[in-house]
């Protein structure tokens, strides 16, 4: 009877610490900002998953950490799908469990591959290396959910100053590698595999502030005054067509005192009128801006009567340059951005026909976008070159880099948060935001509905920032920067085809293996 019990003991004790582990490291991120934790969370993957008895085994591990991992770090994802999605509670859950079950898959994926291309020699190798794929892929599959990578944890510690050099990705996979040198200490094998991965490791955190000098960027001597606006509208009443007119002199009655600043920045979707029919206040923003020589980039929402289209959109009202007579502003200008990439179900909705009837969460208001093009020119506002990224498009540094040029002086970002009410999923999107501003070098604006509205530094520090929940602005000189960073120029491939070599060398000693076995 005892011996029943331990055996179940022992079959449920490793997925729970897994479990708990996945969701510890959570910890790692914003608000929290405990970046050593990875290193013993995911050390104890790579524990396990070494361990296995078979791949099976391995991937239920990794499956397990993926649960606790996305089930704790992405849970705010439930706020919006609960507050605003009309779903009982159990079809919210249940929603919410595929969606974690899904994210789950990647780590399962890695740790069922290193576990079958097992190479004991260079194990924290291979395993980062099977963890940058699934990362990879966790990025690109049905459409992309980058959220949460580990890399991200080291955005203001531990190994931050890589972030110009390797990006967020390299940061994740020189992490990985660490968790599992340290993993590596508890196997029997060669001397080396044990403590020289160990000692690898500890070097590359200790070269880490020593490669600020090789981030490839410099200030230019160049500053501008910036003024962010937050509405703090809530989300319940973005859409009401009688909360159209309040909301647009709300926004405007923030910034009227501040117009002598060189850019003024509103939030994704700040106008709630459909641009065709806002022309009147449009135009008489765009002559106000001129006049206080300023340029205005707001959100907004274009849509053609015609095709019925809509688009996700950033214009560029005012000066475009500081010697401009004229504003720039009128319908259809060259002078905007539309958002590429869109949220599943909150931008556009997958299989349309058939989901969008079934529940009021495929049915939202704004939910039907089309896509902007991938590379599209800088936005141009008062002689300032700024590459825009809206809401979650943030979380791609590929699009970020695609359309990055010698010219582009800031990163803009604009964003509603408040669909995730107060939780931590804005204090991570801004954590992100600070990332790309570190990997590229430029300082970033952060612009949003309810919060986290920010400035942050070419070095991805934070300027400063506004209290959430609250209707206020944001005024801050920054230093523009100029150069390009490494991971501008090369952005991920050089890691991807280095990560692809070793598998593939892996795959092959795999196969040999297997050959001289049989």
């Amino acid at each position: 009877m005892r011996s029943a019990v331990h055996t179940k003991l022992y079959a449920v004790l490793p997925p729970a610490l897994l479990l708990a582990a996945g969701g510890a490291t959570t910890l790692a991120f914003a608000p929290y900002t405990l970046w050593w934790l990875p290193l013993l969370s995911v050390a104890l993957l790579a524990f396990m998953v070494s361990h296995s008895h078979s791949a099976r085994a391995a991937a239920f591990a990794g499956f397990s950490f993926g649960l606790g991992w996305f089930g704790v770090g992405i849970s705010w994802v439930h706020v919006s799908i609960d507050q605003f999605g009309g779903l009982p509670l159990p079809a919210s859950l249940a929603l919410m469990a595929l969606l974690v079950a899904y994210l789950a898959l990647f780590p399962a994926f890695a740790a069922w591959l290193s576990y079958r291309l097992r190479w004991r020699s260079i194990m924290p190798l291979l395993f980062a290396a099977c963890w940058t794929l699934a990362e990879w892929l966790r990025s690109v599959l049905l459409t992309g959910f980058p959220w949460l990578s580990l890399g991200y944890s080291q955005t203001s510690a531990g190994l931050r100053d890589f972030a110009p050099l390797i990006g967020e990705t390299g940061i994740s996979f020189l992490l990985v590698f660490a968790a599992a040198a340290l993993a590596q200490l508890f196997q029997r094998s060669h001397p080396f595999s044990r403590y020289g991965y160990l000692l690898i490791a500890g070097l590359v955190f200790a070269v880490s502030p020593m490669l600020h000098s090789f981030k490839g960027w410099q200030l230019s001597g160049e500053q501008r005054s910036v003024l962010l606006v937050q509405g703090n509208v809530k989300q319940e009443l973005r859409w009401v067509p009688e909360q159209e007119w309040p909301t647009m002199l709300k926004y405007l009655d923030l910034t009227r005192p501040h117009f002598q600043t060189d850019l003024v920045i509103w939030p994704e979707a700040a106008i709630p009128r459909l641009e065709p029919i806002a022309d009147e206040f449009l135009v008489n923003l765009d002559r106000a801006a001129l006049y206080a020589n300023t340029a205005v980039i707001t959100g907004i929402v274009d849509y053609n009567f015609k095709t019925n289209e809509a688009w996700n959109n950033l214009i560029v009202l005012g000066k475009r340059h500081p010697d401009s007579t004229d504003g720039d502003y009128f319908y259809g200008h060259g002078n905007r951005y539309s958002k590429h990439q869109l949220l599943p179900i909150g931008e556009f909705v997958p299989f349309e026909r058939w989901l969008r009837h079934l529940a009021p969460i495929f049915d939202l208001p704004m939910s039907s976008f089309s896509r902007g093009s991938y590379v599209q020119p800088n936005l141009v506002a008062n002689g300032m070159q700024l590459l825009p990224a809206i809401c979650f498009e943030i979380a791609f540094p590929a699009q970020i880099a695609a359309n990055m040029t010698a010219q582009t002086q800031l990163l803009l970002t604009v964003s509603n948060d408040a669909w995730f009410g107060d939780s931590i999923g804005p204090h991570q999107h801004l954590q992100i935001a600070q990332m790309r501003a570190l990997e590229f070098g430029r300082p970033l604006l952060r612009a949003t509905n309810n919060g986290i509205t920010a400035t942050v530094k070419a070095d991805g520090s934070i300027s400063k920032r506004l209290p959430q929940f609250s209707a206020a602005v944001l005024s801050d000189q920054l230093q523009l920067t100029e150069g390009s960073t490494p991971y501008n120029r090369f952005g991920n491939l050089p890691l991807l085809l280095c990560c692809a070599m070793l598998l593939l060398t892996a795959l092959l000693c795999h196969l040999i293996r297997n050959r001289r076995q049989s």
